[in-house]
């Protein structure tokens, strides 16, 4: 696929992604998304079992502030001093500081209390965007992107973007199942990482392709 091609579905996937956002965060400004999101409620939280408890307690701990600094710092290890990729860890600090910008910005902005109904976990600060949702999607995202860069088989590829997808997704659900967030909130969270995380891609791309252009042209 040529770069030209590529930087333009980064660049509608990102608009397409804030586009999402904004519609739902004028649904939750008007508070015409409470069917929706009591109905998702009610279907997450009415198949819960003590077994299936302890899985989503696990899929929120790993979505939780200090295994997301961990992984972070592990990665960040890996790509300065391990493989020596110098522009994907300024790919992965652009995308994980600026997830983290936005979600603790948005959240002062629309102050939604969180739901209070059936609680299965304590949680502090208010609710839109959810910040477990917004940082899984774009810690396992940008990792998700690094790596593929460096398969070289469909099979392999396919296979990592399934296991990211199935731990970005179990993360939002729990969430939903533990009674700390709206399934909106976890949607726009989703969202907002996406149009980040796509919007930076496309940037890193560019400069991929320039730096290329600049290295092949003689000297001599």
């Amino acid at each position: 696929m040529k770069l030209k091609t590529q930087l333009l579905i980064a660049f509608f996937i990102s608009l397409l992604s804030l586009l999402a956002f904004s519609v739902m965060a004028l649904f939750v400004r008007r508070n015409t998304i409470v069917s929706f999101d009591n109905i998702i409620i009610s279907s997450i939280q009415g198949v819960e079992a003590p077994w299936l408890t302890g899985i989503m307690r696990f899929f929120t701990f790993i979505g939780d502030t200090i295994p997301v600094i961990i992984l972070s710092l592990i990665s960040l290890f890996l790509l300065y001093k391990v493989l020596n990729h110098r522009a994907e860890l300024i790919l992965f600090i652009a995308v994980i500081l600026g997830a983290n910008i936005l979600f603790l910005t948005l959240k002062m902005v629309f102050q939604r209390a969180r739901p209070d109904l059936h609680r299965l976990a304590e949680a502090s600060n208010y609710s839109f965007p959810s910040g477990h949702a917004t940082m899984a999607f774009a810690l396992y995202g940008v990792l998700t992107f690094i790596l593929w860069r460096h398969i070289n088989t469909s099979f392999k590829r396919t296979i990592h973007i399934l296991i990211s997808l199935v731990v970005i997704l179990s993360i939002g659900v729990s969430r939903i199942y533990l009674g700390v967030h709206y399934p909106s909130d976890i949607l726009a969270g989703y969202f907002i990482s996406a149009f980040w995380l796509m919007l930076a891609i496309g940037f890193f791309q560019r400069y991929k392709d320039r730096r290329k252009k600049k290295v092949s042209i003689p000297t001599g």
